[in-house]
């Protein structure tokens, strides 16, 4: 196996991980808590077939106007540790080409492009800059926009107290 197939194949064991593992059916987190900071917890499980144990810090954010929207933040390394993802795990029937907006506080970030979907939803994700990451750090809200149809667009709020300290704790 070629080296970028080698860390394809890394970066699919993880994703593969953090969906079926860790957020089955209901994309309720699982895996062993490793801590707790704010809203926010250290989650960790060794992948099927893996040698080492991958970790995230998770967040699950339910809309208060639509009890049926729950959103699943998703922080971590990649297996290289070269790079820094952030997923968002929407409910099916969301629409797709839209993405999931991020804003943190009153700053624009951008949007996370869906990947796939899954039996228990669809996949969003980004890498994470620096400048992205003090940002979350710091910050005090971040705002996840997603829209089930093109006239609908809902602002799901994701509380960011706690994120620096899970963040600098993640292996």
């Amino acid at each position: 196996m070629n080296f970028r197939r080698a860390t394809f194949f890394r970066l699919f064991l993880s994703l593969v991980f953090f969906v079926f593992v860790a957020f089955p059916a209901r994309a309720a987190p699982q895996g062993e808590i490793r801590g707790k900071h704010g809203d926010w917890e250290t989650r960790c499980e060794t992948p099927p077939g893996a040698s080492y144990e991958q970790c995230a810090i998770v967040l699950s954010v339910v809309d208060k106007e639509r009890p049926n929207l729950t959103l699943v933040v998703i922080v971590l390394n990649t297996a290289d540790r070269k790079a820094r993802l952030m997923r968002v795990i929407a409910p099916l029937g969301v629409l797709l080409p839209m993405g999931v907006n991020l804003r943190v506080d009153d700053e624009d970030f951008g949007r996370l492009s869906f990947l796939q979907c899954l039996a228990n939803g669809c996949i969003a994700q980004v890498a994470i800059d620096d400048k992205l990451i003090d940002k979350l750090k710091t910050g005090k809200t971040a705002t996840l926009g997603v829209f089930q149809t093109p006239e609908q667009g809902v602002g799901v709020l994701a509380p960011l107290a706690g994120f620096k300290e899970a963040y600098e704790q993640l292996p």
